[in-house]
């Protein structure tokens, strides 16, 4: 029957959306569609009803049914803001978010879903909007601290963007005392003057309790942090070891030499290498992931939480597992010299680094080594001579390691991949969880082979698949939005660099040209970063569409089966294709129907482990500059807005300097040329200009650092090359130097057209959290083992350029308070220059 409703609703949609329709009554509709019986009417009612609760149609006064988007509306979700204001994304792809000012909102908080209708007069070429239709909440539980009163209490909700707080009758407070967290469900909602009401469901423990500050973060994002009893038990069912029933079909490679290379700190191994050199100067490299298809499987109560979870998230001080430890970390985890179940990808790979052939299959290893990046690091570059001789038999084929990296990695440069190489940076923190230092991570020879190699083994898949042409899941990277990036072109004209053509005809090389172009510049990362945010988010996606970042027409991601599912997915399909050999249409039909629904919530769980990363990476790095007040420290210009501008330390920490704090003139923002402009002394502060500040403040319940400016220590951005280098955004590259060709370079682009584990983040590379190496895309601005927002993420999480002060403070562009008379001003300049005079006496 669900599935006789879905079709009723597809059905329905495709009649909507259809270029001559006008909007019709339900009877118009059951004649149009034949039906006669009475069962057949009261089903299309009922589907009608149910579509217009979710926002798919509208009704409109005189009961005729339409596409929102053809009725003057929009559905789409929005986000809220602590000021008041809010954006609505809309459901329909392309389209630019439309603002909604505080007044329009009509009770839609963060996270819902909404109809909205677009206001005539909106400003300028930003659409305004309100809200007509709350369709859904985003969430009806929160996390805040709880305020207690007489015989009541209040909830004072973490999430900023959420501005309201949630009354609790003395009856509902779960015994919370003041300073607990807690978590609350919503009963009522906020109307007029009324407050929201709710009561409290679980009691976090004190807000100044060791750990509470990131548990509330994993409760915040809806992240689980145990797992439920049954999925624990059937874990303890899985058996520790191997036995010859389990052998049965697979390849036996135990006698073959194959490592493991990861951080030292990684205990869920899920990737195995080997590489030989051929007498004919081919390599032949072996990719050997651990087969958790064959111990997950499908709809098994472990399957089921793992769907719902979809990716390991990696914080600071914890890992919350996608599968239990005892399947992550033992029987699924490639450990050192033991037995393990895997899928192998073996990849003959000649001297310009085309794969001229491949081979799909079950095996089973059992490593030779656990080697970690430092000890690799060291053989390859410093010739450590204990360690050489330590791993004797091994360096012959690490050698050959770096042979082969050196040759994929140059193979994708000249096609145009993106490769941005942002600092990472950990925080260390005591047993307590508070932070004691930060450190910076290196990425060195070691790190880069192993992406190559996941790299190259998550290409070879994809297309194997794709020329399969049955069902299956790939990432995608789609290419960036014109108008994008054409304001990053203007953008980059700021510091001599000048990108011939348009945002629609750009090729990912000519984005390279423009990190190499400033590589060792003081503003590399600020552009990066700037490139990196006029680009699409990466996701998964059931057809392939290519990767604009990698320049690649096919990507999946195989190499992270414990970490994140659609890797899993990718296992099981491999299993049923190649190893069963099912590819029956009743198992095609089956895959075909689900890859929709997997794609959309992975690539969203995707984003909650992202969000759920930041924000502890947020706090710490607030935490460990609390003691830090009156500090001095060096930092570079990373971007300006019209409410101030923010420093970024050499250590990655990032705060403001809000334009109330800049003291010395009247400030203007110059949005075009992104710069801040004195309006007496012509003083100016550009992206990448170097600063001295000083900690003025940290508020740690909102993750904010603000600094001070005490004085500029060079100004690189008024010093202008004689001559701009310049770019064209579109050339005819061959020789793969560039269209997205096939791996042998020999097809045409198909198409139109981003702790962790430390690494294994098989695109972007990020500030945080990452196991240092795997970041097999190219990478981006945020790390995090579980899937990083692999890639270019130009929107979620992002400070909107004309945007608003995260903290509610004034940001119009001008200067603290009011705009004033002439008189006015004359006097503050004048109060200034005294109070500089007296300053130069006291030192006389």
């Amino acid at each position: 029957m669900k599935d006789q409703k879905d079709t009723l609703q597809s059905r329905l949609l495709d009649f909507f959306g259809g270029e001559d329709y006008k909007p019709l009554t339900v009877g118009e509709i059951e004649d149009l569609f034949g039906f006669e019986d009475a069962d057949e009417f009261k089903e299309l009612v009922k589907t009608l009803v149910r579509m217009e609760g979710q926002g798919l149609v509208v009704r409109s006064r005189s009961n005729r049914y339409g596409l929102p988007e053809r009725m003057n509306l929009l559905r789409g979700k929005f986000i809220g803001h602590a000021k008041g204001f809010g954006f609505v994304t809309p459901d329909v792809e392309g389209m630019d978010d439309v603002f909604i000012p505080p007044h329009e909102i009509n009770g839609a908080i963060n996270g819902d879903t909404v109809l909205i209708r677009v206001l005539k007069e909106s400003f300028g070429d930003r659409r305004e909007g309100t809200v007509t239709k709350v369709v859904e909440r985003g969430q009806t539980s929160f996390v805040g601290t709880f305020q207690a009163n007489r015989g009541f209490g209040f909830v004072v909700l973490d999430d900023k963007k959420l501005p309201m707080d949630i009354f609790i009758a003395k009856g509902d407070t779960l015994g919370a005392v003041d300073g607990h967290k807690v978590v609350v469900e919503v009963a009522t909602w906020p109307e007029d003057l009324k407050s929201a009401t709710g009561y409290i469901t679980k009691i976090l423990g004190h807000k100044n309790d060791p750990g509470v500050d990131i548990l509330s973060i994993l409760y915040k994002h809806d992240i689980p942090p145990e797992f439920p009893e049954e999925v624990v038990a059937a874990a303890q069912r899985v058996p520790d070891e191997i036995t010859e029933a389990d052998l049965e079909g697979r390849r036996d490679l135990r006698h073959e030499t194959i490592v493991t290379i990861d951080g030292a700190d990684a205990k869920d191994l899920d990737d195995a290498v080997t590489v030989t050199k051929n007498v004919d100067g081919t390599y032949k490299l072996g990719v050997h992931i651990a087969d958790v298809s064959y111990y997950v499987t499908q709809g098994s109560v472990i399957d089921v939480e793992a769907y719902d979870r979809a990716t390991s998230v990696y914080l600071t001080d914890r890992v919350i597992p996608m599968i239990p430890h005892r399947l992550s970390n033992g029987i699924c985890s490639l450990n050192p010299q033991v037995d393990r179940l895997v899928l192998s990808c073996e990849m003959i790979i000649d001297a310009n680094g085309n794969v001229v052939s491949h081979e799909i299959f079950q095996s089973v290893i059992k490593t030779t080594e656990r080697m970690t990046y430092k000890d690799v690091y060291k053989i390859l570059e410093e010739q450590d001579a204990e360690l050489m001789a330590r791993y004797e038999p091994l360096v012959p084929m690490f050698k050959h390691m770096a042979e082969l990296s050196n040759i994929l990695r140059t193979k994708r440069q000249m096609r145009g991949a993106i490769d941005f190489d942002f600092k990472e940076s950990k925080v260390i923190v005591d047993e307590d969880g508070w932070p004691v230092d930060i450190e910076l991570r290196e990425r060195t020879v070691a790190e880069k082979l192993i992406e190559d190699f996941m790299l190259a083994a998550n290409e070879t898949v994809a297309e194997h698949f794709h020329w399969m042409n049955i069902p299956f899941l790939y990432r995608i990277h789609e290419d960036p939005k014109p108008e994008k990036l054409q304001r990053f072109f203007e953008f980059v004209t700021n510091f001599g660099i000048l990108i011939k053509g348009t945002g629609n005809t750009v090729h990912p090389k000519a984005l390279q040209d423009v990190l190499k172009a400033i590589e060792g510049m003081p503003e590399e990362p600020v552009i990066s970063t700037m490139l990196l945010r006029s680009m699409q988010q990466a996701k998964y996606y059931p057809e392939s569409l290519g990767h604009f970042g990698l320049s690649t027409d096919f990507y999946t991601h195989f190499t992270s089966p414990i970490r994140r599912y659609p890797d899993l997915i990718v296992h099981r399909l491999i299993r049923t294709y190649l190893i069963n050999k099912d590819t029956s249409k009743e198992t095609v039909a089956q895959w075909s129907m689900a890859m929709d629904e997997i794609a959309d919530h992975t690539s969203e769980r995707e984003r909650r482990a992202v969000d759920a990363e930041r924000d502890t990476d947020a706090l710490k790095k607030a935490q460990y500059m609390s003691d830090k007040i009156g500090e001095e420290f060096e930092g570079i210009v990373s971007s300006i807005t019209n409410f101030g501008i923010f420093i970024e330390l050499p250590n990655t920490i990032e705060g403001l300097v809000h334009i109330s704090n800049m003291t010395d003139d009247y400030y203007r923002f110059d949005d075009r040329q992104m710069i801040m402009i004195g309006e007496r002394t012509n003083r100016q502060f550009r992206i990448g200009d170097e600063v001295t500040v000083r900690v003025a403040n940290v508020i740690i319940e909102e993750s904010s650092v603000d600094f001070e400016i005490v004085g500029m220590v060079t100004s690189y951005g008024r010093t202008r090359k004689a001559a701009p280098t310049v770019i064209h955004a579109r050339k005819n590259y061959s020789d793969n130097k560039g269209g997205r060709n096939s791996r042998t370079g020999g097809r045409e682009e198909e198409r139109s057209g981003r702790g962790s584990r430390s690494g294994r983040n098989e695109e972007e590379r990020g500030g945080r959290g990452s196991r240092s190496g795997r970041n097999e895309e190219e990478r981006g601005g945020r790390g995090s083992r579980s899937g990083r927002n692999e890639e270019g993420r130009s929107g979620q999480g992002e400070r909107r350029e004309n945007d608003r002060d995260p903290r509610g403070r004034r940001k119009d562009g001008s200067s603290p308070g009011p705009k004033k008379g002439v008189k006015q001003k004359q006097k503050f300049y004048e109060g200034v220059a005294k109070k500089n005079k007296k300053k130069k006496s006291k030192r006389k």
